[in-house]
């Protein structure tokens, strides 16, 4: 290292967070629109876990799973949005050191439990369609509790091991962080000292942490779509495939959208056009999935019904 570099060098830097838009005169849309999305995904997901907890119907090891998703969701979306909403009322960009990585941290944590607990879901569906008749045997309340403390640990882990290596990392005074976010990778790209350690522990626990989850839910779907293809009545299929169509759903939302998001890092030019595109793996899906569960889940909409409906008499 230079002694430039050493001497633009701070123990305890400020990040920038640049956001999504630079005309000031849009602030106050983006701040509308973004708090209007951020209403909707608490209301939306605690309803799904209100629901979930108020009909006995739904105490199953799928709603149960459900549950701890909308919860997920909701900590994904106020790791990052509350913070950018706080910057723009405060016309300012700043996050310190601390701050930065505390978010980080959070956002490894929620996203990878997210990713872990659609795997989960898919083998709660797996199990319900191939092996019908050992579906209670297996999937067992303290085995689905397991599954979601296993989830929780791996993610924790992940994120401890991606937050220490950053740790150990030097930053110069320039800190522009080109998202509304603090995102792992552009954190590293900012880093004066070496980075080659963290690209491949990024990649390592991609392939891993990732990888795995997503193997899992192709394999239970290859699995899924095999058994119900054997299916002689027509209507045993539809009852197959209507209670996999909203999990489907959520897995390509979210999937989907992370896939375009790194496509579009890797052909786009503008790092504003990127941070834009990054809304739609961080802040829409969690926002969609209690409509999707809601408007394709028969269960889940007759739930909905008998709940207004006793508020309403309660009222």
């Amino acid at each position: 290292m230079n002694n430039m570099e050493k001497s633009n060098q701070t123990d305890f830097p400020v990040f920038l967070l640049l956001g999504l838009i630079e005309d000031t005169r849009l602030q106050p849309i983006l701040v509308s629109v973004f708090f209007s999305i951020y209403l909707v995904t608490i209301l939306g997901n605690l309803l799904i876990i209100l629901i979930s907890i108020y009909d006995s119907h739904l105490h199953t090891p799928m709603y149960l799973f459900l549950s701890n998703l909308s919860l997920n969701d909701i900590c994904l979306s106020t790791s990052t949005i509350p913070k950018m909403l706080a910057n723009i009322q405060e016309n300012s960009q700043s996050i310190t050191y601390k701050g930065c990585l505390t978010q980080m941290s959070f956002v490894l944590i929620f996203g990878g439990m997210e990713n872990c607990l659609l795997a989960v879901m898919a083998y709660d569906r797996y199990i319900a369609i191939c092996h019908p008749l050992r579906y209670t045997v297996i999937m067992e309340p303290c085995f689905c509790v397991l599954l979601i403390l296993l989830s929780l640990v791996i993610s924790v882990v992940d994120s401890l091991m991606h937050s220490l290596m950053v740790l150990r990392l030097s930053f110069c005074k320039h800190l522009e962080i080109s998202n509304f976010f603090c995102e792992l990778p552009q954190i590293i790209k900012l880093a004066c000292s070496d980075i080659l350690i963290d690209n491949i522990l990024i990649y390592l626990s991609s392939c891993i942490f990732i990888g795995i989850p997503i193997s899992g839910i192709v394999f239970s779907y290859v699995h899924i779509i095999s058994s119900v293809l054997r299916m002689a009545s027509s209507e045993g299929k539809y009852k197959a495939f209507s209670t996999c169509g909203s999990h489907l759903s959520v897995v390509s939302l979210f999937y989907g959208t992370g896939f375009g998001v790194y496509i579009t890092s890797i052909i786009m030019d503008s790092s504003r056009k990127t941070a834009v595109a990054s809304v739609m793996y961080s802040v829409v899906p969690q926002m969609l999935n209690p409509f999707i569960y809601s408007l394709r889940n028969r269960d889940m909409k007759e739930a909905v019904r008998k709940f207004f409906s006793g508020m309403a008499s309660f009222l």
